[in-house]
């Protein structure tokens, strides 16, 4: 169905999660998910931006206190520690640095990387209502809205991960598409592409965008394609339901109708119905699909990314 590309792509990730000895204590926080699965399909950048900034390994840890929308990241045991403005910097400097990454996965609960919920503390040490996000990560994302990103214990969700990481694979497939040259016909081709991927994570942002190109006209291809990315990654970062995937799964079997018989058209039926009722995960009606597609090839459904949307050998479809 899809090709994988022959180079890694590169994921930027928290260096503790690779296994490296950098956190305040000396020692790490790997995750063997990143450290000995996905290494066999991506170049991970390991990053600890508070060694980066001088910090000793051990360390006095340091936390968040103030508002939670603009904490401060102070020491715990000696609050004239203020290194707020230096992990700041540091995440506008990677972000400026690290523009060939396809995602990032950050370490939870960190004062520096933490994306959410990160404890924040008032000046009489009681939590903030909703916690806030690191430092380090604040800056960077800011710079990158678009990109993937994640905590490492988010991953451990079968429905985050995949969504992750189909998310990784199409800011990859985006980043080659403007190597290539950003045209009208490439613009197309790519939302032709990723068409049942979207219709199964946002039914309706599948209709909006396919107005937006609809209505392309003579626009600039250069002006419209970066507007038409951000919001077709916002739109996969919501992630697929059984009921839209059988949505997906339904439209796409319906290419079958004049190809196969009328008991695998049943079979077809029965299998979707067993997917939807929490029977069977994705993957079964996906192979059943596939195995009809290869015995009855279309053009139109082959270029589609929502069938391999990444590397079959990651199973990631096999738990949701």
């Amino acid at each position: 169905m899809r090709e994988q590309p022959a180079t890694k792509s590169k994921i930027a990730i928290s260096a503790c999660l690779m296994g490296a000895e950098v956190r305040f204590n000396g020692g790490h926080k790997e995750s063997r998910l990143c450290s000995r699965t996905l290494t066999d399909y991506f170049e991970f950048v390991p990053v600890c931006p508070e060694v980066a900034i001088g910090l000793g390994i051990p360390r006095e840890p340091i936390r968040l206190v103030g508002d939670g929308s603009h904490p401060e990241a102070v020491g715990t045991v000696n609050p004239q520690i203020n290194v707020t403005r230096p992990l700041a910097e540091y995440g506008q400097k990677m972000a400026a640095e690290l523009v060939d990454i396809c995602g990032y996965i950050f370490m939870q609960k960190s004062p520096s990387c933490g994306l959410d919920r990160v404890k924040v503390y008032h000046a009489n040490g009681s939590p903030v209502d909703g916690g806030g996000r690191g430092i380090y990560a604040q800056a960077f994302c800011a710079l990158h809205p678009d990109l993937p990103v994640e905590e490492d214990g988010r991953l451990n969700d079968p429905v985050l991960r995949e969504n992750f990481l189909t998310r990784v694979f199409a800011y990859s497939a985006w980043q080659q598409l403007l190597q290539e040259g950003l045209t009208r016909r490439g613009l197309t081709d790519f939302h032709s592409r990723y068409k049942y991927l979207l219709m199964a994570h946002n039914p309706e942002q599948y209709k909006t965008l396919g107005n937006l190109l609809g209505n392309m006209a003579q626009t600039d291809p250069q002006e419209l394609g970066p507007r038409y990315f951000s919001e077709l990654m916002a739109a996969l970062k919501k992630c697929a339901t059984r009921r839209t995937h059988t949505n997906v799964l339904q439209h796409i079997s319906g290419y079958l109708k004049r190809a196969i018989s009328p008991e695998d058209k049943q079979e077809m039926q029965h299998v979707i119905g067993q997917y939807r009722q929490g029977i069977v995960p994705l993957v079964v009606p996906l192979t059943l699909l596939k195995h009809f597609f290869r015995q009855h090839p279309d053009p139109y459904i082959a270029q589609q990314v929502y069938l391999q949307p990444h590397p079959e050998n990651l199973s990631l479809r096999n738990s949701i």
